[in-house]
């Protein structure tokens, strides 16, 4: 982590150029944004969201989202709406799908930064930006056109403003109102965007608790004003609600009772309450902090004693963030269901929390020497494992490689995996002992770089089913049409032409039956693209043109006249 110093008064040029806010910024837009319109969405979920968004906007209906030909409930659409309107404003799917994303970081950011400002000095406020940008949870998912970057933006900025009322030190020793009501405004924004945006108002449990115990804390439940925020959450999510409900109850068709059913309750309280996928146990997301949340998680030996001497003294400062951040670790772990990025949305304020002790944190030689270490693992790390996949030994490298279809790019791919090592290693050596934190930072910010601008453009083929799409278009032709059966989001969103497609949610005995008989009105002209496991065992191999491996899924070309002997309805049995 840079050692962020105060600028000189006797350099105005230096405090407006290189001061350490306009670092901080600098690095962050260049960490977040590296790579913005160089990549299309790769699986699993990024595809499905684009694609729902470019049928928003090709439709006109931005209310109920589609995949392909069928109502999409799995998530609200707030989300696939930011995208929609990106696209609308700059023209380019590249761009408008990572755009909501990358804001979404950035204001995260921003608000923790702030809020550090606020509750304790400039100089900490930009250190627990450093501590949330450095974390790779937050880089990684912020880098992805995924829903959570947005939820952890709201979540966060929910608890900007309730921190902002509660906190009398953060507000001249009153309430504050409109903060309140942004506070439950952004929560429901978040309930609108995944549902448990919610989350965020569990800072009122401990902070009413605080409060009661004589902590300088202030929730000013006795003033009228108090539900001026559970009125601003409720005006907040009708913005979705209120219109999706009058419209889908004004349907006669029973897939809008089906969309509200699923939406409101399955994917919800549900989901939470039973779990269908995903299954860890209790303590997965104590493993998921201790590694994804590397580097910054590495200062927690030290400041778990300081924090407990905090507490001690009473400040609510860091009692509210650590109780809310414990509050939700407890809540994700009990459903049997779990994946690493629910855990997310604590991380923003495990910073802000951390941020007042890393200025004494960075000056301890036992703290200088972790980070040495980690970057020299990591960078040992990247530069071994970019040797592997160049000299193409036997083993896990070369099976990742086949499996992934990346022969055409290998060579690329290892060397810059070995210039990001290198570089790593370059960091080590110019920073010596004194410099360990900047060494760390240096080599992230070099290895996020060379992600977004080299990396990822060389996986995208593979990772996107660009490639394979564009092998179905020029092996049919321009004149033929195109099937899809088994298919998945990235063949709709990639494929050069407009496709039958015969449901998603379709079984795919069923998905093969329409297909053939689509097929059947126009052999010559008409191409199913089959996945391997959907094939009917009727079709004639020997005339199908495999495709290979894409996105770990084997694809087949079925032309008329492979699906001949496939001609009688009840000929079209298949194996799963």
């Amino acid at each position: 982590m840079p050692n962020i110093a105060h600028s000189s008064s006797t350099a105005p040029i230096r405090n407006v150029w290189l001061n350490d806010t306009t670092l901080f910024w600098l690095v962050a837009v260049l960490v977040l944004g590296a790579g913005l319109g160089l990549r299309d969405p790769w699986p699993a979920d990024e595809p499905r969201f684009a694609l729902v968004a470019r049928q928003m906007v090709e439709s006109g209906d931005w209310l109920f989202p589609h995949r392909g030909s069928e109502l999409y409930s799995d998530k609200p659409p707030l989300f696939m709406w930011l995208q929609a309107a990106a696209y609308t404003v700059f023209g380019n799917w590249r761009v408008a799908f990572l755009l909501p994303s990358l804001l979404a970081a950035l204001g995260t950011l921003w608000c923790v930064v702030d809020l550090g400002k606020r509750l304790w000095t400039r100089r900490v406020g930009l250190y627990a930006g450093w501590a949330l940008l450095l974390a790779l949870q937050f880089t990684w998912q912020a880098k992805k056109a995924q829903i959570d970057p947005l939820v952890v933006f709201w979540i966060t900025l929910a608890n900007y403003g309730l921190l902002r009322h509660v906190l009398q030190v953060a507000n001249n020793r009153g309430p504050n109102w409109p903060m309140w009501m942004l506070g439950w405004a952004a929560a429901a924004l978040g309930t609108i965007s995944k549902g448990v945006g919610a989350i965020a108002l569990l800072m009122l449990i401990p902070a009413g608790i605080a409060s009661l115990r004589g902590w300088d804390v202030k929730v000013h439940v006795r003033s009228a004003q108090f539900w001026l925020g559970p009125l601003a959450f409720v005006l907040a999510a009708c913005v979705w609600l209120v219109p999706m409900i009058a419209v889908a109850l004004g349907h006669a068709t029973p897939e809008y009772r089906a969309y509200l059913d699923d939406i409101l309750l399955r994917q919800t309280a549900k989901r939470y309450g039973n779990s269908w996928d995903h299954g860890q146990p209790a303590w997965y997301f104590l493993e998921v902090m201790a590694t994804m949340w590397l580097p910054t998680v590495l200062a927690l030996p030290w400041a778990i004693p300081a924090w407990r001497r905090r507490l001690r003294r009473r400040d609510p400062r860091y009692l509210l963030p650590l109780a809310w951040w414990a509050l939700v670790l407890v809540f994700f772990s009990i459903p049997g269901g779990k994946r690493d990025m629910y855990i997310l949305p604590a991380l923003p304020m495990a910073a802000l929390a951390l941020a007042p002790l890393l200025p004494g944190l960075l000056r301890k030689r036992a703290a200088q020497r972790v980070a040495l270490v980690f970057t020299a693992v990591l960078a040992g790390a990247l530069l071994f494992g970019g040797l592997a996949m160049w000299f193409g030994e036997p083993g896990l490298e070369r099976r990742f490689v086949t499996a992934r279809s990346l022969e055409d790019v290998v060579q690329p791919l290892a060397a810059s995996t070995v210039a990001v090592g290198c570089w790593g290693l370059a960091c080590l050596l110019w920073a010596g002992r004194r410099r360990a934190f900047a060494a760390m930072a240096a080599t992230l910010v070099g290895l996020w770089v060379t992600f977004g601008l080299v990396m990822a453009p060389l996986l995208n083929d593979s990772s996107s089913a660009r490639g394979l799409m564009t092998q179905v278009g020029r092996r049919i032709g321009p004149q033929a049409e195109l099937g899809l059966v088994a298919w998945r989001e990235q063949n709709l969103l990639m494929a050069d032409r407009r496709v039958a497609e015969f449901g998603f949610k379709v079984a795919f005995d069923e998905q093969m039956r329409r297909g053939l008989a689509w097929q059947r009105q126009s052999p010559h002209t008409r191409w199913l693209l089959v996945q391997d496991v959907a094939l009917a065992a009727c079709i004639d191999r020997a005339r199908t043109q495999h495709l290979g491996q894409a996105n770990r899924r084997g694809w087949t070309l079925v032309p008329g006249a492979a699906s001949q002997r496939c001609a009688a309805p009840e000929a079209a049995s298949h194996r799963q």
